[in-house]
């Protein structure tokens, strides 16, 4: 795949196109981007997914703070690469191109930059100024400027539609599983092990702490998670908790993330490592005592053992 970061001087010829944020690349995107490389081979000619950059909620919103996404911008590439497409054109988004109207978009960008043959959309997609671009509005500029425009119908799910903010509100749900159906593989979060308080360590599940590499991936909600992990290259299993560790911190604590992995004993601060969140075992919970969260967490490790083997 190749990318291209802008519009100017792309010259494609009459590529099929479609265009979206596609945060996480789930089966509802995969469909979509399925009927926009098998146009593209019909016509025998290129493939092409437009997005934008940075996410325009975070260029409109006046407040931020809280806002989460499935995927970082790496990732989606990665996704958008192994979909088959020829091509991603990563437009920037700013307050000064939201104001665009869908039309004058149509125009500008997609007939005259990069001479779009055939433009396919989703079912419920929105583009232009205020969002006011549907496929009415699309398909009437697109009749006066000669090109066609297709509309594909959305994937569901146990009869729910697919979309990035339902599998956002399963992992925050403590759904990890449920969002999985949904994504076509397993929500994930990269990060770096940075020092800890070692406390794992003294009761016999040393943890490997992880500071997430992007601010803006979405962390699922607090508890104990099954989870695959990956580090040099190797896959591993463990027991990944999320929360405060209300048992040992007697004291308000930030929020942290933490990995037990089974049958391993490296030292890998500083070193970057990947998980995979498979199932949701149990609430984060405060505890009588030390021995009572040890018991516990031996009953997680079996549970865990179990549910990834």
């Amino acid at each position: 795949m190749i990318i291209h970061e802008g519009y100017e001087n792309l010259n494609l010829i009459s590529p099929v196109v479609t265009l979206g944020i596609f945060d996480g690349v789930h089966l509802g995107h995969r469909s979509l981007l399925h009927s926009l490389v098998s146009r593209a081979k019909e016509a025998g000619t290129v493939s092409a997914v437009i997005t934008f950059h940075p996410h325009p909620r975070l260029v409109l919103q006046k407040h931020t703070a809280g806002l989460s996404f499935l995927s970082t911008m790496d990732e989606k590439k990665a996704l958008l690469d192994e979909a088959g497409i020829d091509h991603m054109i990563i437009i920037e988004f700013t307050h000064g191109f939201s104001k665009m109207k869908a039309c004058d978009f149509v125009e500008e960008v997609l007939l005259k930059k990069i001479r779009t043959r055939h433009l396919i959309v989703g079912h419920d997609h929105h583009f232009g100024y205020q969002g006011k671009g549907n496929f009415e509005t699309i398909n009437n500029c697109a009749l006066s400027m000669g090109f066609r425009v297709e509309q594909v119908e959305g994937l569901k799910n146990e009869d729910v539609p697919i979309s990035s903010s339902a599998i956002r509100n399963a992992l925050l749900n403590g759904k990890p599983d449920h969002a999985n159906n949904m994504l076509g593989y397993t929500y994930s979060l990269k990060g770096q092990v940075v020092e800890g308080k070692k406390i794992g360590r003294e009761i016999g599940f040393p943890t490997a702490n992880i500071k997430p590499g992007d601010q803006y991936k979405l962390i699922p909600c607090d508890g104990v998670y099954a989870v695959e992990i990956q580090i040099y290259k190797s896959r591993f299993t463990g027991m990944l908790s999320i929360g405060k560790n209300p048992t040992i911190n007697k004291s308000k604590a930030p929020r942290s993330i933490e990995v037990n992995i089974f049958n391993f004993d490296k030292d890998i601060y500083g070193k970057d490592i990947e998980v995979a969140f498979r199932y949701r075992i149990r609430d984060e919970k405060k505890f009588n005592s030390t021995e009572e969260l040890i018991r516990q967490m031996e009953i997680d490790k079996a549970m865990t053992t179990d549910l990834l083997t």
